[in-house]
């Protein structure tokens, strides 16, 4: 990965009657912009999605996080669907604005990633060239199931799921029953020993910064195709 310095920049991107705001990091001649949403229990500054934001800037990849508008006013609540539908598109646009010679990318870690497709699914206008799942959340803890999954059939640009093989969100048989049923244009990498956060035990042999990278060099591996 590259040790160039990278440069981040504070952003506000604006919604229907308020705004949220967001970081734009740029590495020295990035090949595509991510427009990355953070999951239900945490924002854009969480550890994951910093680091996250940092290694795929090692890869060439410029980010951009934001924050939905409940973890911009400091609740943890998600906001109603159609709040953060709006918000997935306005970042998405104001991606396009600030890099409008890059290839783009959306998707997101947990719930970020899972509104993301919602939104591509309901309008499939945003001309983003793949869609990125950082932990897809195919199903609550413990009540396993795959009607999350249902609207991946209306997605058109090619998806890359990103999964750990603990993950109690998406039990494996079920990852892998959504992954037949969408065939050619899903991707699959799972991290066996990773649960839903990317977390892995020490008796792994591995670190968490290992995942972390091993994610942002199969994000870039995935996309060269597409860009």
């Amino acid at each position: 990965m590259s040790d160039a310095p990278i440069a981040t920049t504070p952003v506000r991107i604006d919604l229907d009657g308020e705004q949220v705001d967001g970081l734009f990091r740029r590495p020295p001649e990035p090949r595509a912009l991510l427009v990355f949403a953070h999951g239900a229990g945490s924002d854009m500054r969480h550890a994951f999605m910093e680091a996250m934001s940092e290694a795929l800037a090692g890869v060439g990849l410029a980010t951009l996080r934001y924050q939905f508008p409940f973890a911009q006013r400091g609740s943890r609540r998600p906001d109603p669907r159609p709040v953060l539908l709006e918000t997935v598109r306005a970042a998405v646009l104001h991606g396009r604005r600030l890099a409008p010679e890059l290839p783009l990318l959306a998707g997101g870690k947990s719930m970020g990633g899972r509104m993301t497709s919602l939104a591509e699914a309901e309008e499939q206008t945003s001309r983003v060239r793949g869609i990125v799942f950082f932990g897809f959340p195919l199903h609550p803890a413990g009540r396993p199931g795959i009607a999350r999954a249902e609207h991946l059939l209306l997605i058109d640009p090619p998806m890359l799921f990103l999964q750990g093989g603990r993950d109690r969100l998406a039990e494996t048989p079920l990852v892998d029953e959504v992954m037949a049923g969408l065939g050619r244009g899903a991707t699959l990498h799972r991290v066996p020993a990773a649960d839903h956060g990317f977390h892995v035990p020490k008796s792994s042999g591995r670190t968490d910064q290992d995942v972390i990278e091993e994610l942002a060099r199969t994000v870039a591996t995935w996309a060269a195709p597409l860009l």
